[in-house]
């Protein structure tokens, strides 16, 4: 509790928390709050704040097949939530995995894996994306395969150098020493110290897929359509949006609020380890 109270303290984590936690709660209840079927066909064009012909209210308008766009928001943080958590899960499963091997084994394994993590970090991430995406075909799980591909070496090189520096210290000697299987000492005794660095990394990496994503979906790449998908969304309202800007605008802001929402709970995050290891 006292743990806990230290964070919502801190200003950043507060305000993070609540744009993170409020979009996963949207995405957790759309069933339950989204007014209309994301893709029913009501009213084509309809403004923010109008009723459609049969006494429909929209509170954000409607796009240009009349699907509302509220409905739609809502349903999108679903696929967002969904699969930016997944495809960063995933990744963290690999990159953690390697980073430990690599900085507790060294040597030559180190050095392999060192250097396929290198291979793969000095291609442009959105470039590799897109070759990923064009080769193996846009489909929920082609993207988070993407996703894992890209950004495990990043995770690889933060785990791997925490790994050398925690296994240097006299407590993993000590199991080392008392005959602890290396499974026991990677996951036992280095892992936990590494959560602190990660937390943050892990926030941060979320909301960079969740751009990805909606970066994706603007060029064509993400979801299949009709999927509700933020980036398809500003991709399908981009050429009608001087006379109709609500059709990008909401999405934006939607994509906007999620990743400014990540950003300051990781620098939150990044607040209280520090402050922490000033006491230590």
């Amino acid at each position: 509790m006292k743990a806990l109270s230290r964070y919502l303290a801190t200003p950043l984590v507060l305000i993070g928390g609540l744009l993170s936690f409020g979009w996963l709660l949207v995405a957790i209840l759309a069933p339950l709050i989204a007014p209309y079927d994301p893709l029913q066909t009501i009213q084509p064009l309809m403004r923010p704040l109008n009723s459609g012909p049969n006494g429909e209210f929209f509170l954000l308008g409607t796009d240009m097949l009349g699907r509302d766009i509220f409905s739609r928001l809502i349903w999108g943080a679903q696929t967002v939530v969904i699969y930016s958590t997944l495809a960063t899960l995933t990744a963290y499963v690999f990159g953690l995995s390697l980073g430990l091997v690599a900085g507790y084994a060294g040597g030559r394994t180190d050095a392999v894996l060192c250097y396929l993590a290198n291979v793969v970090l000095s291609f442009p991430v959105l470039v590799l994306y897109i070759v990923i995406i064009v080769v193996i075909g846009a489909s929920p799980l082609n993207i988070v395969i993407a996703v894992t591909f890209s950004s495990a070496p990043a995770i690889f090189r933060i785990v791997r150098a925490i790994t050398i520096d925690v296994a240097s210290r006299d407590f993993v000697k000590a199991a080392i020493t008392q005959g602890e299987s290396t499974l026991r000492i990677l996951f036992v005794d280095i892992l936990p110290n590494t959560t602190g660095p990660l937390a943050v990394d892990f926030c941060l990496r979320l909301g960079y897929t969740a751009i990805t994503i909606g970066t994706l979906g603007f060029l064509g790449l993400g979801l299949p359509p009709p999927t509700p998908d933020w980036g398809g969304m500003v991709n399908e309202g981009r050429g009608m949006a001087i006379a109709f800007p609500h059709l990008v605008i909401f999405p934006c802001i939607a994509i906007s609020s999620l990743t400014l929402g990540l950003s300051l709970l990781a620098d939150g995050l990044r607040e209280v380890n520090d402050a922490k290891e000033r006491q230590a």
